[in-house]
């Protein structure tokens, strides 16, 4: 056994499985297998040219050296970036924790009820802090949430306003650049105009539907909304305020001005920098808006006891229904960083974010006070944490860089510097001695910090906010630390069992790939750091890009979207782009078969684009000829076809060359989805079927973590005619000689966990990459063959294999009462994660195993659904009291003394001999989603508030 090779860690069966495994599914080699599953025409001819695999000892010291290359310099430089103490106790058993980082979005709400209490407690502090009504889970960074507010605002006109086409869009010159540039990339292809401008100039005119403002600006003043508010209001301008989250301890919620949404970044509560990302953005809006509100919500409910339960509210609208009506692609969030920053709070409780605010006003203050005292003229007539001073910068950065301080330089004479909770007084005495040298003056020390607000009265805050007592009870570590610990009991992540969820990929995250997230050289470094103190992370995600345009056959990659709903919409961007570029501004249909994701109609509208949806055969495939005609039909005004590869339906469809081919001659663009590249990687490529450009799911094919539903990265990849089209940022560029504006708001986006995909890359290398697909069609096909008999699979290739993943029909138990959700809730029981339920294909199970699980793993899983296939077999239409629809059986259910049910105790909790080793219980019984709309309660509010009298 070569123990140093990565690969032996990540891939689950054993050497000695393989010929059991392979007698199962009948093929006498891999090589046949992947011969029968994939089409030889789009096989790779050479393996990938990438550097020989390094062991986990040798990436370690690699990733070490690297990290070394970055110089973490005192980061003052602020526009929404701040750095921030992460409190140990969350640090270790949340971020480091795999209960935490390797848990699936939380739609089975009954194993997820620790997560969904820990998301529950991000809203409540959002909508506390903000003074708003209800708030999501969570977006992808401020800029992002700042357009998704431009696009709420913009849905929620009036009946006139839509009549009348108002389409006008005012942004304060406030706001932050990389938010400016995002939503210059929105606006455009939704048809919104942007004006930006003075709020104190603006004239309120009736051919504007919505404002955005920056509270405080972009520089640190500090400006009282509310007649701005007010006036909006009067001409039905409703208005969203972008706000850094710490300063509303201190200044006045813009929901008591009357906001109409609020939003911003919880970076500074507790996550690190890491040059960028990724950080939880927050979105906080009326309740009248909740049903245009983007993301996730988390609401109260009861299970089928009556009993408090949370689930995911509202979830079945936006794109999955919406499709290309959505105002939205957002099908994600960062929860593991929307869990830390929650946590924080939880930690610090309302008294200790007081005295937080209060440090980081007082150090600013003290800051400006001992700089007007050398001779500087500091023009902030009123901040929180930014100040303004008037200086030579040239001559102040080059004193500032040689005692490794970083501020930002507005232009040749003026100078922001953003302070934070890690600021002392000895580092307010190094910036005070940085300017002082600059124009010659003595040094005045400070001792102690200024106790007086530097602004006005009528913005202090007066409300109260974290009253719930979760917000005041875990203050003491061990206190949090046995808080986060009962928690994580309530949710089944990767450390548990295998999570086998089609379109997924939920594989290994390793260790060694997640442990250099924690050094302070990686996550320490503010994304407008100037370059020469990120070499460390320009080396590494240079050669990530170049890894990816290698394993995918393309010529240049961006790493920018946060995403794959980002990457979706960066791909249909950068073609439309290149479109417009040829003079054919007329190119605006985008032929997506009826099976795809439901995030790609709704980016194509956001991108501007007329969907026409194609037709789907019986075996899954696309229907060629109609997509033929419906390609001929709108020739002249083809943009591009949306793909998925291999389909949604988990096949390989031989007619792929000659699908692209089509969409080339007719004049578009072929776009390839990337959630299925764990089957191609090593084996084929997008470049070789003919795309022009597809979105990595980095969080699935190249083992990011899924956190509990984010972070995600969605690069996407791109022929040589989109490469200069790749989009840039107005801060720091990247991207073409032509790029569009910004996607999201960090130049390389979550660049922090990149390092994981790169260290899965390199400690593979091309064999490993190469095994780790083989092996993930292994497993798939095996499943397969183990449940058929059982299981119907619903589609096949032309040889009768699976790629990765599988549909299995579970339509025909209707017949004895029994649905698909009947079996997702039973598979709970048996210690497992529901497959993907109802998608596709609704009333199907889609599997997916991942290359990381084990035979034995296998086998369990594969005698679970054995196990319940039996039991359907006992149900009937006619009772609806059985095992099935009872299901899951909580620890309460089994030890009450009444036990109604006409089975035992021991077929509901441990019908197979396994499951006593490691139970894993249920917390609570099956929710009411139906109640939980009825009563949409979404903070922590007690449910007895909310009960129908």
């Amino acid at each position: 056994m070569k123990t140093d090779a990565f690969a032996l860690r990540h891939i689950g069966p054993r050497e000695n499985d393989l010929e059991h495994m392979l007698k199962t599914i009948g093929a006498a080699t891999l090589n046949q297998l992947i011969d029968e599953t994939i089409p030889s025409d789009i096989r790779l001819k050479s393996d990938l040219d990438l550097e020989p695999a390094m062991t986990e000892y040798e990436f370690a010291n690699h990733i070490q050296k690297l990290g070394n290359k970055n110089k973490v310099f005192q980061s003052y430089i602020g526009l929404g970036y701040n750095a921030a103490i992460i409190p140990a106790v969350i640090q270790r058993n949340v971020f480091e924790n795999p209960g935490w980082y390797t848990a699936y979005t939380p739609y089975q709400a009954e194993i997820a009820q620790g997560r969904l209490e820990a998301i529950l407690n991000f809203q409540t502090m959002v909508i506390e802090l903000t003074g708003m009504e209800i708030a999501n889970a969570s977006l992808l960074d401020e800029g992002t949430a700042a357009a998704e507010a431009m696009a709420l605002l913009f849905d929620v006109r009036s009946r006139d306003q839509k009549k009348n086409k108002t389409n006008k869009f005012f942004v304060s010159e406030e706001i932050l650049p990389q938010t400016l540039s995002v939503l210059q990339t929105r606006s455009t292809p939704i048809g919104v105009e942007l004006v930006v401008g003075n709020h104190e100039e603006f004239d309120f005119s009736s051919e504007y539907f919505g404002a955005i403002l920056q509270y405080p600006g972009k520089f640190g003043q500090v400006h009282d909304y509310t007649a701005f508010i007010a006036r909006a209001a009067e001409n039905e301008i409703k208005v969203a305020v972008a706000a850094d989250i710490l300063s509303l301890v201190k200044l006045t919620p813009p929901g008591e001005m009357g906001a109409a949404v609020v939003l911003g970044t919880t970076q500074r509560f507790g996550i690190p920098l890491g040059y960028g990302g990724p950080h939880a953005a927050y979105f906080a809006t009326k309740d009248e808006y909740k049903r245009s509100m983007p993301g996730r919500i988390i609401g109260v409910t009861v299970d089928t006891d009556g009993n408090r339960a949370l689930r995911m509210a509202l979830q079945t609208r936006e794109q999955h229904i919406k499709r290309d009506k959505a105002t939205s692609n957002i099908c994600t969030a960062q929860v593991l960083l929307s869990v830390m920053a929650g946590m924080y709070s939880v930690y610090h409780g309302p008294k200790g974010l007081q005295y937080i605010a209060d440090k980081v006003h007082a150090s600013a203050a003290t800051l400006a006070n001992a700089l007007e005292q050398s001779g500087y003229q500091q023009t902030n007539t009123a901040f929180f944490d930014t100040i303004v001073v008037k200086a030579d910068a040239k001559k102040v950065k080059a004193i500032a860089e040689e005692n490794e301080i970083n501020f930002y330089y507005i232009d040749d004479n003026t100078i922001s510097i953003s302070l934070n909770e890690t600021t002392s007084i000895t580092d307010l005495n190094k910036i005070v001695a940085v300017f002082a040298s600059a124009n010659g003056t003595a040094l005045t020390l400070i001792e102690t910090l200024s106790e007086t607000n530097h602004f006005p009265e009528n913005v202090n805050r007066t409300s109260t906010f974290l009253t719930h007592d979760v917000f005041n009870k875990y203050h003491s570590e061990t206190a949090l630390m046995r808080y986060i610990k009962m928690l994580e009991r309530k949710d089944l992540a990767l450390n548990h069992s295998m999570i086998s969820l089609g379109s997924c990929t939920m594989k290994l995250n390793a260790a060694s790939e997640m442990l250099p997230l924690s050094m302070p050289q990686w996550n320490n470094i503010h994304p407008f750091a100037p370059l020469d103190q990120a070499q460390g992370y320009q080396e590494m995600l240079t050669k990530l890009e170049q890894q990816l345009n290698v394993i995918t056959g393309f010529a240049g990659t961006t790493l920018q979207p946060n995403s794959g709903a980002q990457g979706e919409y960066a791909g249909l961007m950068v073609i439309r782009a290149y479109h417009l570029s040829r003079g054919d501004h007329h190119r605006n249909i985008a032929l997506i078969p009826s099976s795809a994701h439901g995030t790609n109609p709704a980016s194509a509208a956001m991108a501007g684009m007329k969907v026409v949806v194609t037709k789907t055969l019986e075996n899954g495939n696309i229907d060629v000829e109609d997509l033929r005609e419906k390609a001929l039909l709108h020739k002249d005004n083809l943009a591009c076809l949306m793909v998925t590869y291999p389909s949604t339906h988990g096949v390989f469809e031989s007619a792929i060359k000659e699908i692209t081919q089509l969409i080339h001659d007719n004049g578009g663009q072929v776009y390839m989805d990337g959630a299925n590249m764990n089957a191609q990687v090593g084996l084929t490529n997008p470049a070789t079927i003919g795309a022009d450009v597809c979105h990595l799911n980095l969080h699935k094919t190249f083992a990011i973590p899924h956190g509990g539903g984010g972070p995600g990265v969605g690069p996407i990849c791109v022929a040589p005619q989109l490469v200069p089209f790749l989009p840039t940022n107005p801060v720091i560029p990247t991207g073409g000689e032509n790029a569009i504006t910004a996607i999201s708001a960090a130049p390389w986006g979550s660049a922090l966990v990149c390092l994981i995909s790169y260290g899965y890359i390199c400690m593979l290398g091309a064999e490993g990459l190469k095994q780790s697909t083989e092996y993930a069609i292994l497993n798939a096909n095996y499943i397969k063959e183990k449940l058929n008999g059982h299981y119907d699979t619903l589609y096949s290739g032309e040889m009768g294999r699976a790629a990765h993943e599988m549909i299995i029909e579970c339509r025909p138990f209707k017949e004895k009462g029994i649905e698909v959700t009947d079996i997702a809730k039973r598979l709970m029981d048996y210690g497992f994660h529901a497959p993907t339920v109802s998608f596709p294909v609704a009333g199907t199970m889609m599997i997916e195993p991942t290359e990381s699980e084990n035979l034995e793993e296998l086998d369990r899983f594969c005698d679970a659904m054995i196990a319940i296939r039996k039991e359907i077999e006992t149900a009937t239409l006619d009772n609806p009291n059985n095992i099935l629809k009872n299901a899951p059986h909580t620890l309460m259910m089994a030890t009450t003394d009444n036990w109604n049910f006409p089975y035992s105790r021991e077929a509901a909790a441990f019908p197979l001999e396994y499951i006593a080793e490691n139970k894993f219980w249920p917390t609570v019984r099956r929710v009411d989603e139906a109640y939980g709309d009825r009563n949409l309660n979404c903070s922590c509010a007690p449910i007895e508030a909310y009960i129908e009298s």
